[in-house]
């Protein structure tokens, strides 16, 4: 359950470490996942330079808004089949106004229920589906 001033943990190679929610969108209630929300950027993530490749480069900086979509939650959730799953944290990945996630790569496992609420571009770059 992600409302106003909630920290969660990004888990893409957008450069952000973790964010904090200011708003939930079109939902009058707190968020869950596959929810989308407007985060502000606390903590940038700092690359370590790839050698001869060079340094990778920072999408978002320190103090940035930006869109996000909910893939994990500490609240416990039940599933249709009976079963219920929750997380160790709140994570989330950052999108871009059109809904495409801006980084190119995630770190962690993401909830199943993203797929019902049509974020398939976020399932496919994720490692693990629970």
């Amino acid at each position: 359950m992600i409302q106003l001033k909630s920290m969660l943990n990004c888990i893409d190679n957008s450069g952000a470490a973790v964010v904090e929610c200011v708003n939930v969108l079109k939902k009058k209630r707190a968020a869950t996942v596959g929810d989308r929300i407007v985060v502000v950027v606390q903590k940038q993530r700092s690359f370590a330079s790839e050698g001869a490749g060079g340094s990778i480069s920072n999408k978002v900086r320190r103090g940035d808004i930006r869109h996000a979509v909910i893939v994990r939650v500490r609240k416990e959730m039940q599933r249709p089949d009976g079963s219920s799953v929750k997380f160790d944290d709140n994570a989330c990945v950052l999108i871009n106004k059109s809904g495409d996630p801006i980084g190119t790569r995630m770190n962690g496992v993401v909830a199943t229920e993203l797929r019902g609420k049509q974020w398939s571009k976020i399932l496919s770059l994720a490692p693990l589906h629970v």
